[in-house]
């Protein structure tokens, strides 16, 4: 078997921790260089549930999109949420390796997921990576469809290829209109709206849309070309990317002889766990006077 050393390696490959935004924590969280490793479990979230789910599995490897500790800490007491995240992890053997915003904008990435997840053709990034000069990387994709669908049409089509969720997902434009190339980025969107507007789409399928941004987008587009907006569940626009990764660290494997087993976690951990649609209201039901 690797050494966990080696898999590390294999995996800054593929996302350099210096492509990272730099805000963003990424690489190894937890781990000892020189333990082998055997099995490895991808998920979006570094939180308990998923790292129960870890040891059950007998893992020896923890790769998360999103960081454990993003903003620093003072303490990883075993009282506290993260620090029995960490304890449970050295107490069973288990790294953790994050690979999040350089796994944003990696060709292939988090959006190209994404897009494979709805079957659409990626003509190229949203907002390229100044430092790619094949121009092949960067946030978010712009896609095109193989068959022209309405922006109701789409959303169906994003709600049954995506993880279900309880949010599901929120449409803002004509769900009539006729949507031929879209942009799509995995996770919060919003900080795009210049992108897309630049990139001349019909719609614009993400996550985390604020009302706001998104109330003026709508309208300031309603002005000129309407660009739709799709608003889906920030855990489900970047799961897909787990299966592309597992699937990029099965091929190094087969290729160095490692016979790695790799895993994808299907457990949800969407924060959000219900919805209530709104229904329509009369008068009567308002207590108007008749």
């Amino acid at each position: 078997m690797p050494r966990l050393s080696e898999v590390i390696a294999a995996l800054e490959n593929l996302w350099p921790a210096e492509r990272a935004e730099s805000w963003d924590a990424v690489g190894t969280v937890v781990g000892d260089p020189g333990q082998e490793v055997g099995r490895v479990l991808f998920a979006v979230d570094p939180v308990q549930e998923i790292v129960d789910e870890a040891v059950k599995l007998g893992a020896d490897l923890l790769v998360t999109h999103h960081p454990l500790y993003l903003r620093g800490t003072t303490t990883v007491a075993a009282s506290t949420f993260k620090g029995r995240v960490v304890h449970t992890l050295i107490r069973n053997d288990i790294a953790l390796h994050v690979a999040h915003t350089n796994a944003d904008t990696a060709d292939p990435g988090v959006s190209d997921a994404l897009a494979g997840a709805l079957d659409l053709r990626v003509a190229g990034p949203l907002v390229p990576d100044a430092g790619d000069p094949e121009g092949r990387r960067g946030l978010g994709r712009i896609c095109e469809l193989d068959h022209p669908l309405t922006v109701r049409e789409l959303a169906a089509l994003a709600a049954r290829c995506l993880p279900a969720t309880a949010q599901g997902i929120r449409v803002a434009g004509d769900p009539e209109a006729v949507v031929r190339t879209l942009a799509v980025s995995g996770g919060s969107g919003d900080s795009l709206f210049d992108a897309v507007r630049a990139a001349g789409v019909d719609a614009f399928l993400t996550a985390d849309l604020r009302h706001h941004p998104a109330s003026e987008f709508v309208a300031d587009r309603a002005a000129h070309s309407p660009v739709a907006l799709l608003d889906a569940a920030h855990w489900a626009t970047e799961w897909p990317w787990c299966e592309l990764a597992a699937a990029q660290l099965d091929e190094i494997s087969d290729r160095h002889g490692w016979d790695l087993r790799v895993h994808v976690s299907k457990t949800v951990t969407d924060p959000w766990t219900a919805h209530a649609a709104s229904t329509d209201t009369t008068d009567e039901s308002l207590g108007a006077p008749n």
